[in-house]
């Protein structure tokens, strides 16, 4: 499965140990990591960079170069945390839940997990399809694919060197606080 990362293009596309301690997010705290975040879709790994600096308006995007990298996940089986919808998506406030049953699956020796994404609204991941121009693709919620540790056996393509999403992005992507 090819899953897509945002990053900074100055560095790799997964955290490492030796890079600095990588900070704390919805499923893993400070000094648990590393930990990769990754999405189903290209639109869905702006979404969480969007999300995460609280970029709502269009011009500030003109200021965005940021790196978008297709990454081979591979097929193995990833745990699906088992708690409320409202927990999976919820503002920083639902991060303890979250790390908690993170915690869990990892001790349970499950590689990763996935759930749905925080950062996108509800069926907004159905991308774009061709019918007489351009028209949305079906309603889909995307998926976020969360994998436990240093991952030195995924490979991964530079998809854009330093891009920025599109403006209509900006409306499907769930802000932490409104």
């Amino acid at each position: 499965m090819i899953a897509y990362r945002n990053a900074d293009p100055r560095f790799p596309f997964l955290w490492e140990e030796g890079e600095g301690a990588q900070p704390g997010a919805r499923w893993h705290a400070d000094g648990e990591g590393p930990v990769q975040y990754l999405s189903d879709t290209p639109d869905g790994a702006w979404a969480e960079f969007l999300r995460h600096e609280d970029i709502r308006d269009p011009e500030d995007l003109v200021h965005v170069r940021r790196s978008l990298w297709a990454v081979d996940v591979g097929s193995e089986e990833l745990a699906r945390p088992e708690l409320p919808a409202g927990t999976l998506t919820g503002d920083a406030g639902s991060y303890p839940a979250c790390r908690e049953e993170a915690r869990r699956l990892r001790s349970a020796g499950s590689p990763g997990l996935r759930a749905r994404s925080a950062a996108l609204t509800p069926g907004t991941a159905g991308g774009w399809r061709v019918e007489a121009g351009l028209r949305p693709g079906p309603e889909r919620d995307g998926q976020t694919i969360v994998l436990f540790g240093e991952r030195p056996d995924l490979t991964g393509w530079r998809a854009v060197f330093e891009g920025r999403p599109d403006e209509t992005l900006l409306a499907a992507v769930h802000y932490l606080s409104y």
